[in-house]
C-alpha cells in the first residue's frame, strides 16, 4: 500500500530552519512500476480445444452474425469491407475479422501526465486500475448511499496515493449529484488534476468521448493525438449486439488514436451459454467483431481484448463472483487473446459481498489470482468493488490496494541469482545454527518478505490493548490517514485554468439532464 512519505533533505547548519522544515514536509509518493511477469501463464485449454473454439466463433460471425443497431456508418464500413448485410445484422465471412484485427498493435504505451507513471499495456505486463461504474458508495460511517462527486474525488486521491495501483481508472463511482450529461467533465477534471497517473475517458455518449479527447489535448498538447493518452471501456451488449452509443464512442477514440478496451459483458446462463466452451465461443466472436470494427475506423488504433464474464446463481438470478467457472473462462480467454497477439483485459477484485468481510476476501482473492496467472494485461476493478459492482467502498479500496502488492511479489517469480541461492548463508550458519544474525539476512531482510501495510501482525495483547480493531476498522483509519496526508501533484497553472474553463463552458452550453 503506497503512502505519502515525509522525506527530509540536508541543509546548511544553523539558520534556515523554516526552509528545512518545509523541505522535510514535501511529499514523496511511492508508486510501483506496472508488473512484468516472470512466471508462466496458466493454460487451461489444449491446442485442439482452442482450434475448436476459434472455428466455432468464425461460424457464429458468418452464419448468425452480429447486430450494429442505429449506426448506418458502421454498416457501410462493413459492407465496403466485404461483409454480408441483412438489415442491421452483419454476417462476417470466415477469416475477415481476424485479418482486420491483425493491424492492431500487440503492445502500446499509455502516456501519463507524469512520464514516470506511463504504463506498457500488453506483452508480459499487468496494469492495475481501480473499480469502475458503481452508482453507490459505502462510506466510512457504514452508510450505503448514492455516490457524489466528492466521493469520486476521494477515490481519485486514494488511487493516486496507492503504491500498487498503476492507473487512475475511469468512472470510479457515478456522481449522482451532477447531471448525467455533465458529470463526465467533473470526473475527467478530477483525474487530470488530482492525480498524475494515466486515466480513462468517457463512453456514455459520443459527444462525451469528444469532450474527453479535447480535454486530453488541453492537458497533453499535440502529443495527445499522436499516441494513446487515454483508455476507454467499450462494452458489447451481449449476446452479439453492438449499440450505437458505445460504437460511436469507439469511433471517436479510434480516430484520435486513443485505446479502447473492447469487452463483452456477460453473465453466464443469461447472456451466454452455461458452458465454459460455449461462453468462450461467444466472447471470441464478439471481441473479434468489435476489434475488427475499430480497425475499419482506423487501422492501427490501439485496442485491448476484453472479457468480463461471471456466472449466475440459478436460484436467485443474481450474478456470482470468484467461482471456478469464471476463472476457467478468464484463463481460456487469455489464451485466445494471446493467439490473436492482442493485449488482454479481465479480472479484478470482484465479489458479491455486501460488506468488506470474509466473503469479499475469498471471492476477491480468487479473481485476483486467476487474473495474475491468466495473463491479464489490464485489470479493471482491481480495488474497491463490492456488491457485484453496485457499490464502491473506501475501506475495500485500501484493503484491495494493499493486497495488490502480493501480485507484484508473486509475478516476480523466484530469484536464483547468486544472492537468491544463499549458499554463503547456508555455509556461514551450518548445522544447528540460526539465520537471524548472519550476513545474508542482514543484507536482505528489508526486502526479503512482502509485508502488508494494513493487516495486523501484532501480538494478541498489543492488539487487544489497542481496542481489538478488525480489518475494516484498520482500513477506515488508513483511508482517513491517507486523505489527511494527500497533496495534489503539481500541474502547470495555465493548463489547470484552461481545463477548468473548458469544463465551465461545456456545462454552460446545455441544460442539466438527469435522465
Amino acid at each position: 500500500m503506497g503512502e505519502v512519505m515525509r522525506e527530509g533533505r540536508r541543509g546548511r547548519r544553523g539558520g534556515g530552519g523554516a526552509a528545512r522544515r518545509a523541505e522535510r514536509s514535501a511529499p514523496r509518493i511511492e508508486a510501483a512500476r506496472y508488473i512484468t511477469r516472470n512466471i508462466p501463464d496458466f493454460e487451461i485449454l489444449t491446442s485442439e480445444a482452442l482450434e475448436i473454439i476459434e472455428a466455432n466463433a468464425e461460424t457464429v460471425l458468418e452464419e448468425i452474425g452480429v447486430t450494429f443497431g442505429d449506426n448506418p456508418g458502421a454498416l457501410e464500413r462493413w459492407r465496403q469491407a466485404g461483409a454480408d448485410l441483412r438489415g442491421d445484422r452483419v454476417h462476417i465471412p470466415r477469416g475477415l475479422a481476424r485479418t482486420l484485427c491483425a493491424t492492431a498493435p500487440s503492445q502500446f504505451t499509455q502516456h501519463a501526465r507524469n512520464p514516470e507513471r506511463n504504463v506498457e499495456i500488453g506483452g508480459r505486463n499487468l496494469v492495475l486500475a481501480p473499480v469502475y461504474g458503481p452508482p453507490f458508495v459505502r462510506d466510512l460511517d457504514g452508510v450505503r448511499r448514492y455516490a457524489t462527486i466528492e466521493d469520486f474525488r476521494t477515490f481519485v486521491k486514494l488511487g493516486y496515493l496507492s503504491k500498487w495501483v498503476h492507473h487512475s481508472g475511469g468512472t470510479l463511482c457515478e456522481p449522482t449529484d451532477v447531471a448525467v450529461n455533465k458529470r463526465h467533465l467533473d470526473m475527467l477534471l478530477a483525474h487530470m488534476t488530482l492525480s498524475d497517473k494515466p486515466f480513462m475517458g468517457a463512453v456514455t455518449e459520443p459527444s462525451r468521448a469528444r469532450d474527453s479527447v479535447e480535454m486530453c489535448e488541453i492537458l497533453f498538447g499535440e502529443a495527445a493525438r499522436q499516441a494513446p493518452h487515454m483508455t476507454s471501456l467499450i462494452n458489447i451488449n451481449s449476446p452479439l449486439t453492438f449499440d450505437a452509443v458505445m460504437m460511436g464512442a469507439l469511433e471517436v477514440y479510434a480516430e484520435a488514436m486513443q485505446a479502447c478496451i473492447i469487452s463483452p459483458f456477460i453473465v453466464g446462463g443469461a447472456m451466454a451459454p452455461v458452458s465454459v466452451a460455449g461462453t468462450l465461443t461467444q466472447v471470441l466472436a464478439e471481441a473479434l467483431a468489435g476489434i475488427a470494427y475499430s480497425q475499419l475506423v482506423r487501422p492501427g488504433a490501439p485496442v485491448i481484448f476484453g472479457a468480463f464474464v461471471t456466472s449466475i446463481d440459478m436460484n436467485s438470478g443474481a450474478p456470482t463472483f470468484g467461482t471456478p467457472e469464471a476463472s476457467k473462462i478468464l484463463w481460456g480467454a487469455g489464451q485466445l487473446a494471446r493467439r490473436l497477439g492482442l493485449p488482454f483485459r479481465s479480472g479484478g477484485g470482484l465479489t458479491g459481498a455486501k460488506l468488506p468481510d470474509a466473503q469479499a476476501g475469498y471471492e476477491t482473492a480468487n479473481t485476483l489470482n486467476a487474473a495474475l496467472t491468466g495473463g491479464v494485461n489490464f485489470m479493471l476493478h482491481a480495488c474497491g468493488w463490492l456488491e457485484g459492482g453496485l457499490v464502491a467502498s473506501f475501506e475495500k479500496f485500501v484493503m484491495d490496494a494493499d493486497q495488490l502488492g502480493v501480485l507484484h511479489s508473486m509475478a516476480a517469480g523466484v530469484d536464483v541469482s547468486e544472492n537468491g541461492q544463499a549458499m554463503d548463508a547456508i555455509r556461514e550458519v551450518g548445522p544447528g545454527g540460526h539465520y537471524l544474525g548472519c550476513a545474508h539476512t542482514q543484507a536482505n531482510f528489508k526486502e526479503a518478505f512482502w509485508r502488508s501495510n494494513l493487516l495486523d501482525y501484532r501480538p494478541y495483547e498489543t492488539w487487544a490493548d489497542d481496542g481489538a480493531p478488525d480489518t475494516q476498522m484498520l482500513a477506515a483509519n488508513r483511508v482517513r490517514k491517507m486523505l489527511d496526508e494527500y497533496v495534489a501533484p503539481e500541474i502547470d497553472p495555465s493548463v489547470a485554468e484552461a481545463l477548468a474553463d473548458y469544463v465551465a463552458r461545456r456545462k454552460a452550453a446545455e441544460p442539466d439532464a438527469f435522465a
